[in-house]
């Protein structure tokens, strides 16, 4: 049945969360209502703030779209946007500082920004937005925040940089974690400069320009920056490079100068990841696009901003993160290539501009009434294109500022020179165990590398490609590069970069953050897969249990006796297939639930996780027929091969027996919550505003217990036990109390 192990209630409510749709995020204004019993409550959040303790003020009740959390702990945060002073300071909302589990769509902290000093309000969303189609960068949108029934004003809601961030986008939840801050500790013989990654030789100096949120990693923090500082070229067995350089050429191209590209011992985070790499995150956009201005040499100009070198700071002798990595060709050549991009597809085209817009008219008349905003209403409606202010604290306009950028950069040698051209020619499915040649048209190009992995979790691996004749390319020299490469029975996730001796491209663009892929297939094949089944398909039972299905794509039935299927590569025979027989051109479906043989149909010994999982299929001789690796799979969705039998797996609307070609697939499926439940708590009856169609309701088992057959607006729950329930119209999903 659809049942998680349980340690506590709390415990399972944050897994089911967490496997729904994550719409506190999603881009529109969410209404948060903070209420405590203290009337004094700005003294005490000052004073916890003073205090620096880590403090946090109980709110007896925390309602963020009308759902209902008790028990939140509250704090201010920020550093020169925080000031006793203001009526609208910087909140840090942490939904389970005393009830472990309490989340929103499976997020517990929620971190508020004030706008104080961006008059377009748009800058801190719009620059997140942006990012996160290259690199992991939290998410953002807006709120409108009262206390105790008095309007605040307008807010980012900006998602945290913690456990769940690192889930999400390195795919592991633990391991040495630091955010990049001056932290005023003074240790004894640790003088001097910070430096952006500067190493010291004693690991307690790092205690006063990095804050750890792991456990006592500062030897591991010191092993990466020894390596960093002192032997550059192992640096990729320490660091996602990639990941550094799009942060990077984000930072420098939107004039983003509150952090490291800046020597600036601010605004990002390093996380090591299970492939044994640190990560840079960016982090704490309130600032970008041209407002933050030290560390420029005095009096700033206009045009020090527009033409901020895109080598910025790379002579700087306390700034290792830049001068490392721009002593590298390569890595430059890799760098202007991720700029471009970011350029063409954002900025040259005014896509920035047009986004821009759209969220100020999305706030426009929530930031009109606000009572406590740090500009007028003119200069938010100004400062898209225009300065605000004057002297030292002139607020130069977004398009005043990326328009001549734009100009500036386009006109650089490293922007006119003409990179590689790259045509991918593998499209074909491959054979499980086997030997494979990667091949591409790659033209006007000196050398080029393959990038390949089997896993979202592992880092991609690096080949040079050659045009020599001996590696799958045809004739030596025209043009048709080659690698060869092992595969298993998992498919191919790959990407190319290829260079001249004046600039570099990859394919596709945003690697790697986006990669091709290569179907590796028998006839034999995992062909679909829904690991988080909340009420889309019951098996025999009526139970929604995540399943697994099979497709023989071959000519002839196949006899799965002695065929094993798996979540653990380590234990292939985890779960045996009984004696049934899958005809040719035919499904065949197993429920991943533990149920076993006391229900009709196949069910596993085991269940599978939305977070990461993969799935093994192996036949009598111990030979893994086929493999299936996937992450962060949203709730109620497939993922599934597309062509049916023999493509690569995408996210789409479950085909459940069925040919997946019939299902429209989608490599962004999103699914959105924007139906209501109130009032929750409630122990009487609640009014559901947003259903689209008809309203099931389940219990905290998964056990659905309501469904309508029409659309209804309210249901009376007089008579339920108390406890947490799910109603689900459509795509959406929320949770509301019994009391």
């Amino acid at each position: 049945m659809k049942m998680r192990i349980i340690i506590t209630i709390l415990f399972f409510t944050v897994f089911y969360i967490n496997t729904f749709c994550q719409s506190v995020f999603d881009i529109g204004i969410r209404n948060i209502e903070i209420f405590f019993n203290d009337p004094n409550w700005d003294d005490s959040l000052d004073l916890y703030y003073a205090n620096n303790l880590g403090q946090r003020m109980i709110a007896d009740s925390v309602l963020i779209d009308g759902v209902a959390d008790q028990d939140v702990g509250i704090k201010y945060k920020g550093n020169l946007s925080y000031n006793p002073n203001n009526s609208k300071n910087p909140i840090n909302i942490k939904l389970d500082y005393i009830n472990n589990g309490q989340s929103i769509n499976g997020y517990n902290v929620l971190k508020l920004s004030n706008g104080f000093r961006d008059p377009s309000f748009v800058r801190e969303v719009l620059s997140y937005e942006i990012a996160r189609n290259y690199m992991p960068a939290p998410k953002a949108t807006y709120a409108k925040v009262s206390i105790n029934g008095n309007l605040i004003g307008i807010y980012t809601c900006i998602q945290s940089v913690d456990n769940d961030f690192t889930n999400e986008n390195y795919h592991e939840r633990k391991g040495p974690f630091f955010k990049s801050e001056i932290t005023g500790v003074n240790i004894a013989g640790c003088s001097g400069q910070p430096g952006i990654m500067k190493h010291f030789s004693d690991t307690n100096c790092y205690k006063q320009f990095y804050v750890m949120q792991s456990s006592n990693d500062w030897k591991k923090l010191g092993n990466f920056l020894d390596t960093l500082n002192n032997h550059f070229t192992s640096i990729e067995n320490v660091m996602d490079i990639d990941r550094a350089l799009w942060m990077m050429a984000f930072e420098n191209l939107t004039v983003t100068l509150d952090g490291p590209i800046n020597s600036i011992q601010n605004n990002f985070y390093l996380f090591k990841d299970n492939n044994g790499r640190f990560n840079l995150s960016l982090w704490d956009m309130n600032q970008s696009l041209g407002i933050f201005t030290e560390g420029l040499p005095n009096p700033v100009q206009l045009l020090d901003l527009q033409e901020l070198d895109i080598f910025h700071k790379d002579n700087d002798s306390d700034n290792k993160l830049t001068t490392q990595i721009f002593s590298s060709e390569r890595y430059k050549k890799m760098y202007v290539a991720h700029m471009r991009t970011i350029l063409n597809e954002q900025f040259a085209n005014n896509n920035y501009l047009s986004r821009a817009s759209q969220l100020q008219q999305l706030i426009d008349s929530e930031l009109s009434s606000d009572p406590n905003t740090f500009f007028s209403y003119s200069d938010f409606t100004s400062n898209l294109n225009s300065s605000v202010g004057s002297g030292p604290v002139t607020i130069v306009g977004i398009s005043e500022l990326m328009n001549s950028r734009i100009s500036y950069l386009q006109n650089l040698n490293e922007f006119t020179s003409i990179p590689p051209t790259i045509t991918i020619t593998n499209n074909a499915s491959v054979l499980p165990h086997s030997t494979v040649n990667i091949v591409a048209n790659i033209q006007n190009s000196n050398y080029a590398y393959l990038g390949y992995r089997f896993k979202f979790a592992d880092k991609f691996m690096k080949i040079q490609m050659f045009d020599d004749g001996n590696h799958g390319d045809g004739i030596a020299g025209d043009g048709i590069f080659g690698a060869t490469i092992n595969v298993d029975a998992r498919d191919i996730q790959y990407y190319i970069y290829a260079e001249n001796n004046d600039a570099g491209i990859f394919s596709p663009e945003r690697a790697e953050k986006e990669f091709h892929q290569i179907a590796v297939v028998s006839g034999l094949v995992i062909n679909e897969i829904m690991a988080s089944n909340f009420s889309e398909v019951p098996d025999q039972s009526g139970e929604y249990d995540d399943w697994v299905e099979l497709y023989n794509g071959g000519n002839s039935a196949i006899n799965l006796n002695g065929f094993y299927l798996s979540d653990n590569e380590n234990d292939l025979t985890k779960w045996s297939f009984p004696n049934i027989t899958i005809q040719p051109n035919d499904y065949l479906i197993v429920w991943c639930d533990t149920a076993g043989s006391s229900q009709s149909g196949l069910h596993t010994t085991y269940r599978l996780s939305s977070d990461q999982e993969e799935v093994y299929l192996t036949d009598p001789s111990g030979v893994v027929v086929d493999a299936v690796h996937f992450v962060n799979m949203p709730s109620d969705v497939a993922y599934a091969r597309v062509p049916n039998g023999y493509g690569v797996f995408t996210h789409q609307l479950h085909s459940y027996e069925v040919n997946n070609n019939t299902i429209s697939s989608n490599h962004n499926v999103q699914i959105e919550s924007k139906m209501r439940v109130y009032p929750n708590p409630s122990n009487n009856r609640v009014y559901i505003l947003g259903a689209s169609k008809r309203i099931e309701v389940f219990n905290i088992l998964g056990k659905r217990i309501y469904h309508s057959v029409e659309e209804v607006d309210s249901i009376n729950i007089s008579e339920w036990n108390s406890g947490i329930y799910f109603v689900k119209s459509g795509r959406s999903v929320v949770k509301f109390i019994k009391q």
